[in-house]
């Protein structure tokens, strides 16, 4: 086994903290969204970082960063590692990060252990794995992968209507059209993503490391609702043609079909519900819903799809009002490479570390990296299983874990 690089924790976590309090919102509060002022500062605090680890960097034109460790054998395929720094509205400070800032951190101990690697090292930044300002996730690794077409993709819209490609161009400046981002398929030997579980498991059976062998298959729904307004004392009940209530019915519906789907692992949220014109005495003309639907079986998955999609033009009927149905994204699942996952459980073995295989209920941009490579994740507990909060937290011991099994891996994969 490769003489033990050391982990510096402390560096580690005080670079976690410096790129937490780039934010929109103060401390505890994490939010980068995509493209936005903190985003961008977020951007060049990590090139900072991988310029001072001797990497080269190239940005494509939707955003992804590549920070590259050259090995001695260039004929050979490079070894795809990171995830994203972008952060939902309220949201902590580790998840994606440690994926990314962790990986930066298992190249520096490598280097510093004098790790030669013959396979190039390539630390990949995701562009918006979370799906904030066009209610698509993972962005740029499904731009990477071929799964989300250029044309739709600069099409894509906010809430206030403005095109990605009118973000993109504020953002990044002059760039080359988004159809050179896709990569070839087998265009990386594998990839690895390390993350915070984002679930309770590994905390609950004391495991410190998971290995991920199948991610579930998101799907996202956009609803348009349009009624009819009027002067809330003036509209008897009768003749209301309330947004509101038949969004209200339809999220109740969404529920119905992820409880009633037969599998435990249907999940199904209305994330997404704003209404118009918003005042207490006006009854709504319009509602706006985001729905997320996701399970590890496509079967069950699509299924309970199907009855969300067909209630809402029966409620929206029976109330009255008008509706706009789009399929954002509906995806299928992915399963990780066998290869890789042993890998994983052989250094863990070594290191004298429990491992835990597992199924990822959120899905990552690792789920898109397996289209094109063999791919898998590590996961590290989280305390209670919280992500996408404030109080998100993962331990530095619990970080050292993981970054040192990643290091362990790549040098593995890549010597």
């Amino acid at each position: 086994m490769l003489s033990s690089p050391i982990i510096d924790s402390r560096r580690l976590q005080d670079q976690i903290d410096a790129l937490a309090a780039i934010s929109e919102a103060p401390l505890p509060v994490v939010t980068r969204v995509l493209f936005s002022e903190a985003d961008l500062r977020g951007r060049a605090f990590i090139k900072e970082r991988c310029h001072e680890t001797g990497l080269s960097l190239r940005e494509d034109a939707i955003g992804n960063l590549f920070a590259r460790w050259s090995g001695t054998d260039q004929e050979l395929l490079p070894l795809g590692t990171g995830s994203h720094i972008d952060a939902i509205p309220n949201a902590g400070r580790y998840d994606g990060v440690v994926g990314v800032l962790g990986a930066l951190e298992a190249i520096r101990a490598l280097k510093q252990a004098h790790f030669a690697p013959r396979r190039t090292i390539e630390l990949i930044v995701f562009t918006a794995e979370e799906p904030t300002r066009f209610g698509i996730g993972c962005l740029g690794s499904r731009l990477l992968s071929g799964a989300l077409p250029a044309e739709r993709t600069a099409a894509l819209r906010d809430p206030e209507g403005q095109t990605l490609e009118q973000w993109r161009t504020r953002a990044l400046g002059a760039k080359p059209e988004l159809n050179s981002v896709p990569l070839a398929k087998n265009a990386y030997a594998g990839f690895i993503e390390l993350h915070i579980e984002q679930g309770p498991l590994l905390e609950k059976e004391n495991i410190p490391i998971g290995v991920v062998e199948k991610i579930a298959a998101p799907s996202t729904l956009r609803v348009h609702l349009t009624g009819v307004g009027g002067h809330a004392g003036a509209v008897l009940m009768p003749e209301r043609h309330d947004a509101l209530l038949a969004g209200a019915e339809i999220a109740l519906a969404v529920e119905h079909a992820a409880l009633t789907s037969g599998s435990p692992d249907t999940v199904a949220t209305t994330g997404v519900f704003r209404i118009e014109p918003g005042a207490v005495n006006s009854v709504p003309c319009r509602a706006w819903l985001e729905i997320d639907l996701r399970d590890t079986r496509l079967s069950t998955r699509n299924a309970a799809l199907e009855r969300i999609e067909n209630a809402i033009p029966e409620i929206s009927r029976r109330r009255g009002v008008q509706f706009q149905l789009e399929r954002l994204n509906v995806d299928a699942p992915a399963n990780c490479d066998s290869g890789l996952i042993a890998t994983v459980i052989e250094v863990c073995r070594e290191l004298a570390l429990p491992v835990k295989t597992m199924v990822s209920r959120a899905y990552h941009d690792s789920l898109f990296m397996a289209q094109i490579c063999p791919t898998t994740m590590i996961f590290i507990p989280c305390r209670g299983g919280v992500s996408h909060r404030p109080d998100e937290y993962s331990s530095p011991e619990q970080i050292r874990n993981g970054v040192l099994v990643l290091a362990h891996t790549l040098a593995k994969m890549a010597g």
